[in-house]
C-alpha cells in the first residue's frame, strides 16, 4: 500500500512540474532563448515553437505587420530568411498566441 501510495505521489508531482512548464515566457518576451518578435516562418514540423490559435486567455498577442517586427507580438510571416520557425498544433502547444489588429505582447 506504501508502494502504491508514494507512487501516486510521484505521478501527482511530475504532472504538476509538467502543467507550470506549459507556457514559460519570460517579463521581456523571450520563449526558450527566442524573442518572440521579428520574421516568422510557418513549417510543417519541427518547428522551434509549437503554437496554438486561441480566442481566450493566450500567453501571447501577435500583431501581422508587412515590415519591421521590432516589438514583442509583432510577426512578420516569410518564406525564407526567418528569425524563428513555428509549427501550428491543436493540442500541446509550448506557447497560446491570439492574433489581434493592435495592443501585441504579453
Amino acid at each position: 500500500m506504501k508502494k502504491i501510495f508514494g507512487s501516486l505521489i510521484a505521478l501527482m508531482i511530475f504532472a504538476a512540474a509538467n502543467i507550470s512548464e506549459a507556457a514559460q515566457i519570460s517579463s521581456d518576451g523571450y520563449f526558450n532563448g527566442i524573442k518572440l518578435c521579428g520574421r516568422v516562418r510557418v513549417v510543417e514540423s519541427f518547428g522551434d515553437i509549437k503554437v496554438q490559435v486561441v480566442d481566450a486567455f493566450p500567453d501571447l498577442r501577435v500583431k501581422k505587420v508587412s515590415s519591421f517586427p521590432s516589438d514583442i507580438g509583432e510577426w512578420e510571416f516569410v518564406t525564407g530568411g526567418e528569425d524563428f520557425t513555428i509549427e501550428f498544433v491543436d493540442s500541446f502547444p509550448d506557447i497560446k498566441i491570439k492574433f489581434v489588429d493592435s495592443f501585441p505582447g504579453l
